[in-house]
């Protein structure tokens, strides 16, 4: 099927564009694009040019694989400069997705009308780019240069009704067949009018430049969105050479602005995550009703997000009280949502109506999948599970929130391990994206599948891993904190090491993550293990603040103190000296610490035990620990993951990092992982050594 046809309603030319599925402007299109354009510019015949998209959308942008790649030409550049410059009036009927590249051809256009059900948006901001073929230019002289900003700068669609109002559409229409109808209509009439056409740019910006107090705060504002990402700064530039310069002068510069954006390391770490955060699969069991056992913070939060998902839900405690402080929790989250305008009030009265409370284990016997968030104990949940696999129908999916126990020893207490599965929220549930699914030796395929499917449905991130201590995210942190608890003991302080890996990227220090999350929680967790190193400094200052009675921000106290009603850590001297007295007890010479070894240390050891976790196939690929990390526990964005930050290092140079560790601070924490020495001797990264893995197994 051509990805561009082009046909003939009269005197109207209609372009379609066909690149399911949802017509990117890749190579092939642009070619067959411009060729249409070209075509119908010189047919006597046709009066006026209709462009639109088939399917669910006019075009939602680029094909985002091409830009790890030399640009081919024509660029869309070439392709739009060519539609603005049609002697026959060009009309784009837009629907649907009208994103990134898709906007700027309609800016090309010389009118533009949509269906309601259209959205528009500039959201190259999130992969660390700037609208590069004249959205800087065009739009700016269309609806303002603090319109254009803002919208260049959120990254966010705006819906048809907005878009009408800042100008940017010359007429909506309703939605289906009408529109190309109408499409039809509107470019016979201007195609029937004589004069000059309207181009964007011929136009002055209306209102000429924002104030700079207006600009600078929007810069801030999308520093603080988008940190490390050097296309902020580059918007603005461009869109005030569109105030300042010629359109030329601003489109040359934008193009510029763009190529250094695309070869950036944070642009190639923010496109890796687009991919890495994809997934289309489906299939499963059919879940239509949802079970929550525990109605806590956590249970409480599965509850909302399922719920607003569609499903029906019982959230069921046998703790009378706990139970109703996660009704009353869960009404108070949803209303607070509505109240921070990040929730319509219709779809939160929804959401509650879809929660009914139970007071016993057996109001969950008819419903198609549990996801148990109860205490964090071993012994707890079997003894949960042994009365869920005799109480659910057959063929319910089993599903337990543990964050670091054994789904297969929890699996066999329910006597039905297939339908077993772990389900690893992150906190809040009702928030974070992240689910790790956690699949047990015995869990069956379409369990899994079930879990995807429902993650996906919830609008959350699901990514599959194997059943080890941790499972994945917590693994690494245990390698993490494990180098932030022993440079405390070494010299460092909380504030210091917290600082350092924040100006790395981190959006939370470990000591301040280690009080949000609660010093308890993670002294359970220790407490549960059979395997700790038999090593007195092993997390000895996180049992040190434990056995102080400092939880973290819940009892006001924990690494740093909390004044009242704050959320807002302050530095402790008493806690530092506490650390500096059990550093003597244990005979650790205090020393000065550099920043620098601080980062290297906990990153490289976060990096270390990837490489341990890929080896022994924990994890199905470097992406996967990448996305895990970058949406569960605040790795920067723009650094892409630990992993493919390690590539972008070299592994030569982390292997480098790891043998000066293990030298000056020994082998049992320090051993490099084989998969790290292999890729330091091959020259090779994780992204490639994937590579040839997955085609390896593709051709057995």
């Amino acid at each position: 099927m051509d990805l561009v046809r082009i046909e003939r309603r009269g005197s109207v030319a209609v372009i379609r564009i066909d690149h399911a599925p949802v017509n990117a402007l890749a190579h092939p299109v642009r070619c067959a694009l411009l060729q249409a354009v070209v075509d119908a510019d010189a047919d006597p015949a046709v009066d006026a040019v209709v462009i639109t998209g088939e399917g669910r959308h006019f075009v939602a942008g680029a094909d985002i694989r091409e830009f790890d790649r030399e640009p081919l030409t024509p660029l869309l550049n070439d392709v739009l400069l060519r539609v603005e410059a049609s002697s026959t009036p060009v009309v784009a009927a837009m629907h649907g997705a009208v994103l990134g590249g898709g906007l700027e051809l309609g800016l090309a256009c010389h009118y533009r009308i949509a269906a309601r059900n259209t959205s528009f948006g500039l959201p190259e901001i999130r992969l660390g780019l700037l609208p590069g073929s004249g959205g800087t230019q065009r739009l700016p002289r269309l609806i303002g240069a603090a319109e254009a900003l803002k919208l260049m700068l959120s990254g966010e669609p705006i819906g048809c009704e907005r878009a009408g109002g800042l100008g940017l559409i010359d007429r909506t229409v309703d939605e289906g067949d009408e529109l190309v109808s109408a499409a039809l209509r509107f470019a016979a009439d201007v195609g029937a009018r004589r004069g000059p056409l309207p181009r964007l740019r011929d136009r002055e910006v209306p209102g000429g430049e924002p104030d700079q107090d207006f600009v600078e705060r929007e810069r801030a504002a999308a520093h603080r969105k988008f940190p490390g990402v050097r296309s902020v700064d580059a918007i603005i530039e461009c869109v005030q050479a569109a105030v300042r310069q010629g359109f030329e002068a601003g489109l040359a510069l934008s193009r510029v602005r763009f190529e250094e954006c695309r070869r950036s390391d944070a642009s190639r770490a923010l496109r890796h995550l687009f991919f890495a955060e994809r997934d289309s699969r489906a299939g499963g069991r059919a879940v239509g009703t949802a079970g929550v056992l525990g109605a806590g913070t956590m249970g409480s939060g599965i509850a909302i997000s399922l719920a607003l998902a569609g499903l029906d839900v019982v959230l069921v405690d046998t703790r009378q009280e706990a139970l109703s402080a996660g009704m009353d929790r869960l009404r108070s989250t949803l209303s607070a949502s509505v109240q921070k305008g990040r929730l319509d009030a219709a779809a939160a009265a929804a959401a509650v109506e879809r929660v009914r409370a139970g007071e016993r284990i057996d109001a969950l016997r008819h419903v198609d999948l549990v996801i148990e968030a109860v205490f964090e104990s071993l012994a707890v949940k079997r003894e949960v599970f042994a009365a869920l696999g005799k109480i659910c129908r057959a063929g319910a999916v089993l599903a337990s929130n543990t964050s670091t126990l054994d789904i297969d020893a929890i699996a066999s207490a329910s006597g039905r391990a297939g339908d077993v599965v772990g389900m690893h929220f992150f906190s809040p549930a009702n928030i974070m994206r992240l689910v790790e699914i956690v699949r047990g030796t015995g869990t069956a395929p379409e369990v899994i599948a079930t879990a995807r499917a429902v993650t996906r449905r919830m609008g959350k991130l699901g990514v599959v891993v194997g059943n080890c201590f941790g499972f994945v995210g917590n693994r690494m942190l245990y390698a993490y904190g494990r180098e932030n608890q022993l440079l405390l003991l070494e010299g460092a302080t909380p504030v210091q090491v917290d600082r350092a890996l924040e100006k790395f990227g981190m959006a939370m220090g470990p000591n301040a993550v280690g009080d949000l999350a609660g010093i308890d929680v993670g002294y359970r967790v220790r407490r549960e293990r059979k395997d700790l190193p038999d090593d007195p400094r092993y997390y000895r200052v996180a049992d040190l603040l434990f056995e102080a009675g400092r939880l973290g921000q819940k009892s006001g106290r924990g690494a740093y103190l909390y004044p009242e009603n704050s959320r807002k850590p302050v530095r402790d001297p008493d806690v530092e000296s506490m650390i500096t007295a059990e550093s003597g007890r244990l005979g650790i010479e205090r020393r000065a610490i550099r920043d620098e070894e601080i980062v290297d240390r906990c990153l490289f050891a976060l990096i270390n035990e990837g490489a341990l976790i890929l080896q022994q196939g924990f994890a199905a690929s470097p992406a996967d620990i990448d996305v895990i990390w970058c949406n569960g526990y605040g790795f920067p964005r723009c650094r892409g993951g630990p992993m493919f930050y390690a590539d972008t290092l070299g592994s030569s140079v982390v292997l480098e990092g790891v043998r000066r560790f293990e030298r000056n601070f020994g082998a049992a924490y320090w051993t490099p992982a084989p998969l790290l020495c292999e890729l330091a001797a091959s020259g090779d990264t994780f992204q490639s050594w994937q590579l040839r893995r997955a085609a390896a197994e593709g051709s057995s």
